[in-house]
């Protein structure tokens, strides 16, 4: 039969969801795949009842239902203080999966360079191959994960069509600095590049971090296109909402990716998460102190076990250093977590282009009493000699 297409054998099946594959065979507690597992808000809720029962079950317009693009565009100028037109600037897609690879298709052709911080979140080294781009990979440096201005001014030097920043970031819990991202602006507009950014933990910051949106930057809206979701700021990652936001010209083009890509986000979906779009500012407040409350929880359990690791500023997302038990790498690490102490995290490994194998990820989206339990588990981690069955 024929072979399948080459540039497929560039990456693998998502370590993510093998690891929720894993936890859900040995009923271990997952720490892994990213989403929470209480109710979305109790607006939402509502409003979805509504929206089943009236006229939404049929195609919305391709690039997004009018009444979801309106309000969208309303939350987001209140925000970023932005002038968004949601006929011109905006493209809804299928959650912000599938905003980056419409970003990327739109944004490059075939052989085009494009610059990826590592670690990285696993997507993005797979939409630029996808998309026929070839990726530049730049390190951010543990335990901070900060870049090296001289290795992003290299790869810039390499004259890129645009670099991804992921902020905050997963799976870091990095927040750029806008020192930061005003040198990514710099070198972009240097060597005429696009800034991709990534943007759906906008409100999972911690103090006193600040996220700040690449696109309010002097100079930076023609530049810059936007992916977000509406997944973790609402709890809703299942409903699949996201969307891309650049200049009316960038928008024109995405369209037409996204059009044959999706034709376009569940309608019932759009006209629920209205009521989402329309909280008031107060809920974003809350939203910041439940997930500070969440990470402190989490915290506090991997500080009792004396293991390294990086106390995130923002997303949901730790990096717990697990070089010292010895595994030849963090994929065996990874599964003898699962299997006997009953805790799913995620392979370092999946995240970066070096060979790193220091890392587990963990995220905190959890109700309170998850958190506990899978704290008393990972206690456990306290006394190296369970580790003793070395690989």
């Amino acid at each position: 039969m024929p072979k399948t297409a080459t540039r497929l054998a560039g990456f693998s099946e998502s370590v993510i969801r093998g690891m929720t594959r894993l936890a859900n065979k040995h009923g271990a507690i997952n720490l892994a795949q990213g989403f929470p597992d209480f109710d979305p808000p109790e607006e939402l809720l509502a409003a979805l009842e509504r929206a089943t029962r009236g006229p939404h079950h049929q195609y919305a317009v391709t690039w997004g239902a009018p009444r979801f693009r309106e309000a969208l565009a309303k939350k987001i100028n209140r925000n970023t203080g932005l002038s968004i037109d949601p006929d011109r600037h905006l493209v809804v897609t299928c959650g912000s999966t599938e905003a980056m690879m419409v970003a990327m298709m739109t944004a490059c052709n075939p052989g085009d360079k494009v610059i990826v911080f590592s670690p990285f979140y696993e997507n993005y080294a797979a939409d630029a191959i996808l998309s026929g781009a070839e990726p530049i990979y730049v390190r951010l440096h543990a335990p901070d994960f900060r870049y090296d201005p001289k290795e992003l001014a290299d790869a810039f030097a390499q004259k890129p069509k645009a670099i991804i920043v992921c902020n905050p970031s997963n799976p870091t819990g990095k927040v750029f600095t806008s020192s930061e991202l005003m040198e990514i602006l710099s070198l972009a507009e240097k060597y005429d590049a696009y800034i991709i950014t990534d943007e759906p933990y906008e409100h999972i910051v911690f103090a006193p971090h600040e996220h700040v949106y690449m696109a309010t930057l002097p100079n930076a809206f023609d530049r810059v296109i936007t992916c977000n979701s509406l997944s973790k700021t609402y709890s809703i990652t299942g409903w699949r909402l996201g969307y891309v936001m650049a200049t009316p010209e960038v928008i024109a083009q995405a369209r037409k990716v996204h059009d044959f890509l999706t034709v376009g986000a569940a309608a019932p979906l759009q006209e629920a998460a209205i009521a989402g779009l329309e909280l008031p500012d107060s809920y974003y407040a809350g939203l910041r102190t439940m997930y500070t409350a969440k990470r402190d929880l989490f915290l506090d359990y991997l500080r009792k076990t004396g293991l390294p690791f990086t106390e995130p500023q923002g997303a949901y997302y730790v990096m717990l250093d697990i070089s010292s038990f010895g595994y030849k790498t963090d994929m065996e690490a990874a599964e003898w977590l699962v299997r006997d102490i009953g805790v799913a995290g995620v392979p370092g490994s999946s995240f970066f282009r070096e060979p790193e194998h220091r890392f587990i990820r963990f995220h905190f989206a959890k109700k309170e009493e998850t958190l506990r339990a899978a704290g008393e588990r990972l206690l456990k981690l306290a006394d190296k000699s369970i580790a003793a069955k070395r690989a």
